[in-house]
Parts: structure tokens; C-alpha cells; sequence
């Protein structure tokens, strides 16, 4: 197991469109969570001031862009990164996109997206895919490990075949996260979801956590049992491995 403290463990989401409201939901969390995620949205609505605000409270920040294009254009994007504070970056393509954005990394670490975690079986026979989700991961993700990537994005499900295959010197993180045990998976456009104690389990570092915390009757308490949830399965793997 790495070294990760617990409140790093969940990068929470910040999908939210208004920078205040972000704001607002980091100085309400972070005495539990120090990772924070701000996607497209919420980077198209407050630029860098929301990755500063959250920074400058002492968090972390994964900048969660998806860069792909050609390149140059990723090239240059991962250059305007540098020296910003970012701990982690995504981006997605093939063999020169990866690359490229690689080159320009410095201390940030660069995560490859495998397979959106919104996309089942059923999206790739639609795409002309013949191969399974975990199929595509694996090839994904192995390609992008060997290229200079420091981990992947992949959902729960994959998590543990990646492990097998490709070992523990990369970091695994996982969206599509719903909490509790031993219950009923709420449904909506996240296909691939786990709990975050079989996350753990099944080899992931970070969980990446949103509405059901964000939604939640009480956010804190939310977090509370998600991350006792994460450290039950700490323990079940610190236990496995010292049998």
C-alpha cells in the first residue's frame, strides 16, 4: 500500500458551474478531505482563481481537462500547467498525444483516462469494438504506463485486473464511486460503479467522490463513513498481505 494519508484518499468533485459555490463546498469539506477535482465545467466557469483558492487553503488539486488533441496543441496545454501546483492531470489519446503531454510534466503527475466509466458493454459494440471494457483498459493502460504515464483513470471494476497485470508502481484512480455496503447502486450516467471499500480492495489509491457526498442530508458525515469505508479496506489488504 502506498503512503497516502486518508483525507487524500477521496478527490472530491467539484462539478458545479458557479466558482463561488465550489468555493463554498471546499472550505466546507476540507477539514476532512484535502484533494479536490475541478473538470471542464467548473475550470470553463472560474479558471485558474478556483484551482489558486483551493491551493491556496493548503489542498491538493487534480485538474480533470482530458486533454486530446493533436500533439503540439496537448503539448502546449500541459506547458501552461507548470509551476501552477497541480498535483494531478488527465489526459486521453494515443501513442503521440501521450507523449507529448509526458515531455512536459515536470513534478505533476500525468494520469491516462482508460475507459470513461459511463461506457459499458452494450456503448462497445456500438463503437465496432470487439473486445470487453476490461480488454480495452488493460491495453490502454499498459500503452500509457510504458510511454511515461504515472497511473490511470480507470473505474473499481478494472482496478484489480490492472494490479495483476501490471503491477503496484502506478496510481490507480477511480470514479464512479457510490457508498455503502451490501446495498443497491444508485443508477445514473455512471455505468461501472463500486463502493469505495471494494475500490480499495481491488487496488485503487484515490476514489473520486461527488453527488453522493454533494447530495447528501449531511456532506461531512458522508465523507465520514466513506472514508471508514476506504480504511476497512486498507486494513483487509494490510491483513492479506502480512498472512
Amino acid at each position: 500500500m502506498k503512503n497516502i494519508a486518508l483525507n487524500e484518499r477521496i478527490i472530491f468533485a467539484l462539478d458545479f458551474a458557479e466558482p463561488e459555490l465550489a468555493s463554498q463546498w471546499v472550505r466546507k469539506l476540507d477539514s476532512h478531505v484535502r484533494f479536490f477535482k475541478v473538470g471542464l465545467q467548473l475550470f470553463l466557469a472560474g479558471g485558474w482563481p478556483v484551482v489558486e483558492d483551493i491551493l491556496h487553503r493548503g489542498n491538493k488539486v487534480m485538474l480533470d481537462l482530458k486533454f486530446f488533441d493533436i500533439p503540439e496543441t496537448v503539448h502546449l496545454a500541459v506547458q501552461q500547467l507548470q509551476d501552477r501546483g497541480v498535483s494531478f492531470a488527465t489526459i486521453h489519446g494515443n501513442r503521440p498525444i501521450i507523449e507529448a503531454a509526458v515531455i512536459e510534466k515536470r513534478d505533476m503527475k500525468i494520469l491516462a483516462v482508460t475507459v470513461l466509466t459511463s461506457f459499458d458493454e452494450s456503448d462497445m459494440v456500438e463503437m465496432g469494438f470487439t473486445g470487453s471494457v476490461r480488454d480495452l483498459v488493460l491495453i490502454r493502460a499498459r500503452k500509457a504506463l510504458e510511454l511515461g504515464c504515472d497511473g490511470v483513470v480507470s473505474s473499481a471494476l478494472e482496478a484489480e485486473p490492472l494490479r495483476n497485470e501490471l503491477g503496484e508502481n502506478f496510481l490507480v484512480v477511480t470514479p464512479g464511486i457510490r457508498p455503502g455496503l451490501n446495498r443497491d447502486l444508485e443508477k445514473d450516467d455512471q455505468k461501472r460503479v463500486a463502493t469505495a471499500m471494494r475500490a480499495i480492495v481491488n487496488g485503487a489509491d484515490h476514489v473520486v467522490i461527488g453527488r453522493p457526498i454533494s447530495t447528501a442530508p449531511d456532506p461531512v458525515a458522508a465523507v465520514a463513513a466513506i472514508q471508514e469505508e476506504i480504511a476497512r479496506g486498507i486494513e483487509s489488504l494490510s491483513s492479506s498481505s502480512s498472512l
